[in-house]
């Protein structure tokens, strides 16, 4: 089988897409495309087997029932830049393989992350893992900066006077906070990112990973635009309802039952019930 060389990848390349504030994400290398799914699927060689409406009928096809395995055939390596706490959030995905900087081995770098103003939140009211929806005022955001900033200088100008002092690195690095940034590359097959990306984009996910999400999205676009177009319509833009909440929407398409009756029938109730009403409102999977 012919190496597959995709335009619209190779046109990225090695581009470095900016995030956050002093982060980023590049695409560094990557095995196959669109054409390898179809290739793996069908256990044939070489491509034009079939025409480009049937081969994109069978990648949806292959996505919308759950058929894993072509996807595994096409692999990206990333090289990406993140503060440490998006690290930690992102090495929960454990179906990569990834070698990232050691402080053991490297002074780090004098660089952390601060957040932009309009980021700046209370804690949610309904949410205990995330922030509010709403930014606090410009004061309070230019105090809590402040705060951060500051935090940052005295554990690194700590950090350099250990170094300095012949601290062993691996030693004078472990008071250094979450806000540093560290670097990895970060390999990981089609199926598996299209799993990390409908978690990441997620409006529950934190807001700093997301914003790594939506660019690898663009990047998978750039060397998959079919299975990336399959996973927004099946996968990232789906909902799955209970089967209780299931039996509703039967009741009321097919019967012509009204919503609150069928879900009063279904003995759907509380949260459950808003839940339900929360997934036909939004589009969401809550």
């Amino acid at each position: 089988m012919a190496h597959t060389v995709v335009s619209s990848a190779e046109e990225i390349l090695d581009r470095e897409y900016p995030v956050l504030d002093k982060g980023f994400i590049r695409l560094v290398d990557y095995m196959g495309g669109d054409d390898r799914i179809v290739q793996a699927a069908r256990v044939s060689y070489g491509a034009g087997t079939k025409s480009f409406r049937q081969d994109a009928g069978l990648i949806r096809y292959l996505l919308r029932n759950e058929h894993t395995s072509p996807f595994e055939q096409v692999v990206f390596t990333f090289h990406a830049k993140m503060p440490v706490f998006v690290a930690r959030q992102w090495v929960r995905h454990r179906t990569a393989r990834l070698n990232e900087i050691s402080g053991r081995y490297s002074v780090m770098k004098d660089e952390f992350y601060l957040p932009d103003p309009d980021k700046i939140s209370l804690q949610s009211e309904d949410n205990k893992q995330g922030r509010s929806e709403d930014a606090v005022d410009t004061g309070v955001a230019t105090e809590v900066l402040g705060q951060l900033k500051a935090g940052q200088q005295q554990a690194y100008a700590a950090y350099q006077s250990l170094i300095e002092s012949g601290l062993a690195r691996e030693l004078a690095r472990i008071n250094l906070p979450l806000s540093m940034y560290t670097e990895w590359y970060w390999q990981i097959d089609l199926h598996n990112l299209f799993h990390f990306l409908r978690l990441r984009l997620d409006p529950h996910a934190q807001y700093e990973i997301r914003a790594y999400a939506e660019v690898m999205l663009e990047i998978a676009r750039a060397v998959c635009p079919v299975a990336t177009a399959a996973f927004e319509e099946h996968r990232r833009g789906a909902v799955t309802f209970s089967a209780r909440e299931f039996q509703v929407l039967q009741q009321v398409v097919q019967h012509g039952k009204p919503l609150d009756q069928a879900i009063a029938d279904a003995d759907l109730q509380g949260k459950d019930r808003q839940r339900m009403l929360d997934k036909l409102e939004t589009g969401r999977q809550l």
